[in-house]
């Protein structure tokens, strides 16, 4: 069932007086059971649609609408379905209090899949639930596989169905449907022989399984060692080694890479970057897989036609994995702009010191590294820490880290150069 959130002024919805809060029961005879349904039943141009009003009534409408004219219907969104997992390395167990609230949302929904690229592991979904992916062409779908020895999965997620997730992606991908696949690496668990099965058992799927990145388990100062700990430099060395030997022949025999390790291996080992042709169409950047490089590059490249910044401080806040090649980047960056430059490591004290991406920091971790503020300082925050409602991961929203840092300027990037020119 769909609920009507709005209806458009001017449109088919509003002549038929649907008001907000109208249930969608059935469309053509089928039932309408959430936004996916809704898309895929409101296609046609012939409808007969069973509605229910607030009041209770039911009627139904019969609408007969010309190509390309809208209908003006606007549907709440979706409940959205909860994990059913205990995964030991979940990284909302390790949220302290206070965080965002959207934080704690244990969420493993095929329709956040499938509409955004939320990774989930199937765990929640039957033989029904299957066949009515493939019934509806939902591809490609982000699974969280971790392990493919049945044991072994079970063990990570404390789930007795994920012991299941080959038969579950070779009925897809029998089915025409694509899956990107991720490993979250947690040593000792599913690492070395366990890491080797893995990627053996995934690209034994042939080309429906379009990706797998291997990403390493991140903690916090709140569930560090329960029972998971961080990967060593060594073993994220371990790690890079046998992802680079399916990606050899992946290579040789589907034309690009396949497989891809996050950027936190490569900066865990103390491994250089690789360059771009590594990531192919660098499609997995929302999953910490080429992020870096994409960042890196974008600011070389943006480096031309700056605005003239002279008399100004610019101060860049960033966490402890992006530091140093900002720091590297600080003088051509003066040089382009007039500015003095100035790079500062915000420690993360919200999360601990285990967190050193800049997305996870929290507005008072920068309000504590952005000292002495002036008014000739423009501070640039990290964009990618903010949600939509420009709150920080600490729940502090951007206006009140923007009236501390008065009479500096604050500006949130996701990538530096960019920001700049938009000034």
């Amino acid at each position: 069932m769909v609920r009507v959130a709005q209806v458009e002024a001017g449109s088919i919805a509003e002549e038929l007086e649907l008001q907000v809060g109208t249930r969608i029961v059935r469309v053509n005879g089928e039932r309408v059971r959430d936004g996916i349904d809704f898309t895929f039943l409101f296609a046609e141009s012939e409808l007969e649609v069973e509605a229910v009003d607030p009041d209770g009534e039911s009627t139904v409408f019969e609408i007969i609408r010309e190509p390309g004219e809208r209908l003006g219907i606007v549907p709440a969104p979706d409940t959205v379905r909860e994990c059913a997992n205990e995964c030991v390395f979940c990284f909302i167990d390790g949220n302290p209090e206070g965080a965002r609230q959207s934080l704690s949302l244990r969420d493993d929904d095929f329709r956040l899949s499938f509409t955004y690229g939320s990774y989930v592991t199937l765990t929640n979904l039957g033989p029904r639930g299957l066949q009515r992916l493939v019934d509806q062409r939902l591809s490609p779908l982000y699974v969280s596989v971790h392990a493919t020895d049945p044991e072994v999965r079970i063990r990570l997620l404390k789930n007795r169905r994920a012991g299941l997730i080959m038969d579950q992606l070779r009925y897809l991908t029998d089915h025409g449907l694509e899956v990107h696949t991720q490993i979250v690496l947690c040593p000792e668990w599913n690492d070395e022989a366990h890491l080797d099965r893995t990627i053996q058992d995934l690209y034994s799927l042939g080309s429906g399984v379009r990706t797998l990145s291997v990403v390493p388990v991140g903690l916090t100062k709140y569930n560090v060692n329960r029972p998971v700990r961080p990967l060593r430099a060594e073993e994220a060395a371990q790690a890079l080694q046998q992802v680079d030997g399916i990606r050899e022949r992946a290579r040789a025999e589907r034309g690009y890479g396949w497989c891809y390790a996050a950027d936190e291996l490569f900066l865990a080992s103390d491994r250089e970057l690789p360059e771009p042709r590594y990531y192919d169409d660098l499609s997995l950047t929302e999953n910490g897989v080429g992020a870096v490089r994409s960042f890196l590059d974008a600011f070389d490249e943006g480096l031309r036609d700056l605005p003239d910044l002279s008399e100004k401080r610019l101060r860049i806040l960033t966490g402890r994995s992006m530091a140093p090649f900002l720091e590297a980047r600080a003088t051509p960056l003066a040089e382009a702009t007039g500015a003095t430059v100035e790079v500062t490591m915000v420690r993360n004290q919200f999360f601990g010191d285990l967190v050193t991406v800049a997305g996870l920091l929290g507005g008072r971790d920068l309000l504590s590294a952005a000292t002495y503020p002036s008014e000739s300082d423009i501070i640039l925050v990290p964009r990618e820490a903010l949600n939509q409602d420009d709150l920080f991961i600490d729940s502090l929203p951007l206006e009140s880290v923007r009236q501390e840092l008065s009479p500096a300027r604050v500006v949130p990037a996701f990538e530096v150069t960019e920001a700049l020119r938009s000034l």
